[in-house]
């Protein structure tokens, strides 16, 4: 089992380190995954992403202070919410549509009043 955690963890940091280049990918949520496979996976692999600048970068800031920068924030809510929306519109099960809008509407509170800004 822990040699799927470690692969999972490479594989999302990787698409994490993607996310950093290209805007339209998220690297938080990718890093954050990265960070648990790691942990349970191998302690020797944790210890190494958290010594990196990615890491360092993207993620030390929420994961010791439950912070956030204020760009940050409205990427991830600006992009989570085109996603949630175009699911959405997508969807033709209403009870689907309305649990998809009241995700989205959680997911604002949580990133406005318990994630502090910097």
């Amino acid at each position: 089992m822990k040699y799927i955690y470690i692969i999972i963890g490479f594989t999302t940091l990787a698409i994490g380190g993607i996310g950093v280049v290209l805007p339209v990918l998220p690297t938080t949520p990718f890093l954050l995954l990265s960070s648990l496979c790691f942990a349970k996976g191998s302690d020797r692999f944790h210890n190494w992403f958290l010594n990196t600048k990615l890491y360092k970068n993207n993620l030390e800031d929420f994961v010791k202070n439950r912070e956030m920068k204020l760009k940050t924030k409205i990427y991830l809510m600006c992009l989570s919410s085109v996603m949630i929306m175009f699911s959405i519109f997508i969807v033709d099960i209403i009870y689907l549509k309305i649990m998809l809008l009241c995700i989205d509407l959680f997911k604002y509170y949580y990133f406005v009043f318990k994630i502090k800004t910097i």
